[in-house]
């Protein structure tokens, strides 16, 4: 790949926009190294804005609980001092070393490119893409009566629901939207559950209170009348059908995570995710580093906090790596003039 006169200098390119990309510009807009950020999806936040907006989180240090587009909205305001740039809707699909060794050539699927000084990928599982309902007539209807995921809960209250699946989001979402459906019934093959217990423990309790109904079966049909959803055929576990009535299907099947072009960059993996060192978190490639759940190393932990502390630390090696015959000093945002002043504060 040739690098054109055209292309976006940076001194370091974040492949995604998700918390810990974003806290990536935090801890890099510190040092004083602006970054731009790359994301495949339309919108900052990655599988928080994506997949569960709604859904809280209590392990953020000093929030107690906070929404999951909340954190996103939150870490997009501590950020916004850094001026960032965003270049959303695009996916990276080359990576080149520059001639020189110490830059690198990077290129996206709508042909946007840059000369960056340091590559951070914070992809997170990579690119992923919900397990869907395979049954006819299912594609017609997604996205109108047929989805994957939950962008306003408010669009389900007072409608006749159908969840699938057995995991962590079907749950969640059977617990929060029982009280607020008109009518909903939870689907999953079999009588065992892959969600948190006491999320379990709530379901049954709905059920034993008669707030909703549980099925161990398939949906097998949809009943669809005037392009509308009216309910759909269950095969229960006993081989009988059961028609539940329904105008709207949630479907929680899961995702599949899949690295897509990061694969291809000849960076070191370890089951589908990205090497890398814990001094600095840097991958196989020097010059590109990885926070988040897409590396990995001894002791990792898929937690948002785990990639906010490695952020931290892969800030202060792409500053090496950018300036290497630079002394770095360690600075505090509650005594430094430097980072006040970058911070907007002093």
């Amino acid at each position: 790949m040739t690098e054109p006169a055209s292309a976006v200098v940076a001194d370091v390119v974040i492949v995604g926009a998700g918390p810990c990309g974003l806290f990536q510009v935090f801890e890099l807009g510190l040092l004083g190294i602006k970054a731009h950020v790359i994301d495949s999806l339309a919108a900052p936040g990655g599988q928080c804005t994506e997949l569960y907006p709604d859904k809280p989180i209590y392990d953020i240090p000093a929030l107690p609980v906070c929404g999951a587009q909340e954190l996103v909205d939150r870490l997009l305001a501590q950020i916004k001092p850094f001026g960032a740039e965003f270049h959303l809707g695009q996916e990276v699909v080359a990576v080149e070393r520059a001639a020189d060794g110490r830059r690198f050539h990077v290129q996206t699927a709508t042909g946007t490119r840059f000369d960056a000084g340091a590559i951070v990928i914070a992809g997170g599982v990579g690119s992923f893409q919900p397990r869907r309902l395979v049954v006819d007539g299912a594609e017609a209807l997604e996205g109108r009566a047929v989805h994957y995921r939950v962008r306003r809960a408010e669009d389900f209250h007072g409608r006749r629901l159908l969840i699938l699946g057995g995991g962590d989001s079907a749950l969640d979402w059977t617990v929060s939207l029982a009280e607020r459906a008109a009518a909903l019934t939870l689907v999953h093959r079999r009588a065992e559950f892959r969600a948190a217990p006491a999320t379990v423990a709530r379901m049954r309790e709905f059920e034993s209170a008669g707030r909703l109904g549980y099925l161990e079966g398939v949906v097998q049909r949809l009943e669809v009348e005037g392009g509308a959803l009216r309910g759909a055929d269950v095969k229960l576990a006993d081989g009988s059908v059961r028609r539940v009535e329904c105008e709207q299907v949630l479907a929680f099947f899961g995702l599949h995570p899949k690295l897509g072009p990061i694969a291809e960059w000849g960076l070191e993996l370890e089951k589908k995710a990205l090497k890398v060192d814990t001094e600095k978190f840097q991958t196989s490639a020097p010059g590109i580093f990885a926070v988040g759940d897409i590396n990995t190393y001894p002791g990792k932990k898929k937690l948002i906090l785990s990639g906010f502390h490695e952020a931290a630390l892969a800030a202060f090696g792409v500053q090496a790596w950018l300036y290497p015959d630079k002394k770095q000093f360690l600075q505090y945002t509650t005594t430094s003039p430097i980072m006040q002043k970058r911070l907007g504060v002093g």
